[in-house]
């Protein structure tokens, strides 16, 4: 669940980050002494993320935190892609990777489970996902979702090789 400071964050930079191309997939916050403040995009095209695309949001980044300093104390910047095995963040997300299986953490137990292993099948215009957990159908809204991410699967990293980073939107 994202932090007051990381929420501030996001709303500063994200459509500027959006106006050279980019979507933010999580801003995070981490680390005790030495923090370090993640930002994590992918290319609105859905295009490969390459290193010149990151140092371009980090450029972006870091200069519109120069101006707003919505962190107080140092930290580190790091912008990242989210990479074949990525964060499931935005309800978004749910829809595109369908077909897909996920670990996913609830913030309530579901059938006596916090966490579980579920193929997605979508999400409703409620926010309501479809998750596949063992064959039986479960419906659990998006706020309910504590972390999800993508797992490495043949069939992810074959999805990945034919469209050169990532699986393909299922819904295509």
């Amino acid at each position: 669940m994202a932090s007051p400071a990381t929420r501030h964050v996001e709303q500063i930079i994200e459509a500027p980050v959006a106006g050279i191309g980019y979507e933010i997939v999580r801003v995070s916050l981490s680390g005790g002494a030495r923090r370090i403040l993640q930002v994590m995009v992918e290319r609105a095209d859905r295009g490969e993320m390459t290193v010149d695309d990151c140092a371009a949001v980090s450029r972006l980044v870091s200069a519109l935190l120069d101006v707003e300093d919505p962190i107080s104390g140092a930290y580190s910047l790091e912008v990242s892609s989210p990479g074949i095995d990525r964060p499931l963040t935005r309800p978004v997300d749910f829809e595109r990777f369908a077909g897909f299986e996920a670990r996913i953490e609830l913030a309530e137990p579901l059938d006596g489970r916090r966490r579980l292993r579920a193929r997605l099948q979508g999400i409703d215009e409620t926010g309501t996902l479809r998750l596949d957990v063992d064959g039986t159908c479960h419906l659990v809204h998006h706020a309910a979702i504590r972390t999800a991410r993508l797992v490495l699967t043949d069939e992810l990293i074959a999805a990945g090789r034919r469209r050169g980073a990532e699986p393909p939107n299922r819904m295509e």
